[in-house]
């Protein structure tokens, strides 16, 4: 059985107990209905999945929704009253109390911006309590919130993506695998941003929320993903007093205040950010205007987090951000369009990883894509192990994109690799569903097998890396490579374009005569560009910095 919906004369799924009469939302996963329990004639809300037949992951997510409402006791959101068998899926039974969507609510009439801040006091209450559970709801907006019409309180649902962990970090997908709702998303939520994801990125999505509520539109709005992404981590919003006039200046700058790129640069506590919207109001309700005043004045946080900004690396990373521009903003018909390597030496804990990471943000506006690798000490005599880690996460990125997109995939990677695809698939597996599946070919072993896998690699990367999308690979523990991964490193910096390939490697582990130092003096003879970066430990003053920042202090 189907739990779409369907234009039958019962439209509805069979849920026994209850009584289904309207389809109050539909999304792409899930329908939600408003309906009866039978047995009390009470009026409930039924959230069910689109599908029932579920992959483990999505039934996982799913429930999670179910217990995690559950455990927020005296909170302001809605409180699931059952978890019912529905097929081979389930359904989601909360309390029906009259309310509607926010987002429904403002579509059907302009609200004043006396109105929002009174719902902004009430989102604040709820942060607050979210954060004594220590719980990040990763997807606040206004399809989220539910509002009475007539007490205006404010409820939160849909808790499927919320976490109890202190922070998370996101890894780097393509924009159309990201979970969450992209238009409200924080920039570390995007996983190009180099930070870890914490309870700053619900304040993030509150300022998206509120900014919505008081002009009537989202604060930034593009059809395609990565534009979308591009100006979340780049691009700053057009101030909202600018845009609705009646809406005090001060106000504005709150909403702002919230929307920072940086979770640093936020309100730290939901308490601090409640009091500056009260002198708003207090101001407005004592005087009729509302005057300027310095905000987060009683922005303490009750939580130890460690900023996770650069310290002393600035030099380093404006470096690597003239690299990478070098690079990814090529035409398509330069003169003499060039790839680069970039190498980056330090000892361990110096920093390289998170270095190289700053390169997210121009990536993502070139469209660029980022892929990564990583030698092992004990994987030497495993030719070219983190060329195919660095594939394989390069194939999970295209498999998310669009069917029209991974057909031009399909096509232009089957025209690179010929009838040897299956070499490849048995190394990157995540190949297969983009190219299908290949048929046998010849065994070869030694020196023929090891020249075969590297002219299927260079044809590969020369698909994935061209002008309309540049490619950026990023190796590390380069100490460790094998000898006919460093023999492919030359091939594609000689032979390629539009190709940055960073390398990081421990300096201490790497002599004059050592192998890697040995290529990069092969390359230096030729043409190629070939740059370092030497991280050094933190000096006396960074570290200070540090500390201050932490500790807040001057």
């Amino acid at each position: 059985m189907s739990l779409s919906v369907r234009a039958t004369s019962n439209p509805f799924p069979q849920l026994p107990g209850y009584i289904l009469s309207e389809v109050l939302h539909q999304g792409t996963r899930t329908v939600v209905y408003r309906a009866v329990q039978t047995a009390q004639q009470r009026p409930v809300i039924i959230k069910v999945l689109r599908h029932e037949h579920l992959n483990s992951s999505e039934l996982v997510r799913y429930r999670h929704q179910y217990v995690m409402a559950k455990r927020l006791t005296n909170l302001k959101i809605v409180h699931p009253l059952s978890w019912e068998p529905l097929g081979r899926s389930y359904a989601l039974v909360m309390a029906d109390e009259g309310t509607l969507s926010l987002e429904a609510y403002a579509q059907q009439r302009s609200l004043p911006w006396p109105e929002v801040l009174q719902i902004a006091l009430q989102l604040t209450d709820i942060l607050y309590g979210l954060s004594q559970h220590r719980v990040i709801h990763k997807d606040i907006k206004p399809a989220h919130l539910l509002i009475h019409p007539a007490s205006k309180a404010i409820q939160l649902i849909d808790f499927s993506l919320a976490s109890q962990l202190p922070r998370e970090t996101q890894e780097l997908q393509n924009p159309h695998a990201l979970e969450g709702t992209l238009a409200y998303m924080a920039p570390e939520q995007t996983g190009r941003m180099n930070r870890s994801i914490d309870y700053r990125a619900d304040y993030y999505a509150l300022g998206c929320t509120l900014y919505q509520l008081l002009t009537g539109h989202l604060p930034f709005e593009a059809d395609d993903p990565w534009e979308l992404v591009h100006c979340h981590l780049a691009k700053v919003a057009t101030p909202i007093h600018k845009i609705n006039l009646t809406v005090p200046q001060q106000l504005s700058a709150i909403v702002a205040k919230l929307m920072a790129k940086t979770a640093e640069a936020r309100y730290q506590s939901a308490l601090g950010l409640k009091y500056d919207l009260e002198q708003c109001r207090t101001q407005w309700e004592g005087t009729g205007t509302v005057s300027t005043f310095d905000l987060g004045q009683q922005d303490d946080c009750d939580c130890f987090i460690i900023p996770e900004k650069l310290y002393g690396r600035e030099t380093a990373v404006e470096a690597l951000r003239k690299a990478g521009d070098r690079i990814l903003s090529q035409p398509a018909k330069a003169a003499a369009p060039q790839s680069e390597l970039m190498l980056i030496a330090g000892a361990s804990g110096s920093g390289k990883t998170t270095v190289v990471n700053e390169l997210h943000k121009p990536i993502t506006r070139h469209r660029g894509y980022f892929i990564t690798g990583k030698f092992d000490q004990f994987d030497g005599n495993i030719p070219f192990s983190a060329f195919t880690q660095a594939l394989q996460n390069g194939m999970e990125q295209l498999l998310s994109e669009s069917a029209v997109k991974r057909a031009k995939w399909r096509t232009d990677m089957l025209a690179a690799v010929g009838d040897e695809g299956q070499v490849l698939i048995e190394l990157v597996p995540a190949l297969e569903p983009l190219i299908g599946p290949q048929p046998p070919t010849v065994e070869l072993s030694g020196a023929a097998a090891q020249q075969r896998l590297e002219q299927l690699f260079q044809a590969l990367f020369a698909v994935l890396a061209t002008a309309a999308h540049p490619l950026v690979i990023f190796l590390d523990d380069l100490q460790w490579a094998d000898a006919a991964s460093l023999q492919l490193i030359k091939s594609l910096i000689n032979r390629n374009r539009h190709l940055l390939l960073i390398g990081a490697y421990r300096d201490h582990e790497v002599s004059s005569t050592h192998p890697l130092a040995i290529m990069v003096e092969e390359l230096q003879k030729t043409s190629s560009t070939v740059n370092t970066l030497t991280l050094a430990p933190l000096s006396l003053n960074d570290t200070h910095q540090l500390i201050a920042d932490t500790l807040r202090w001057s």
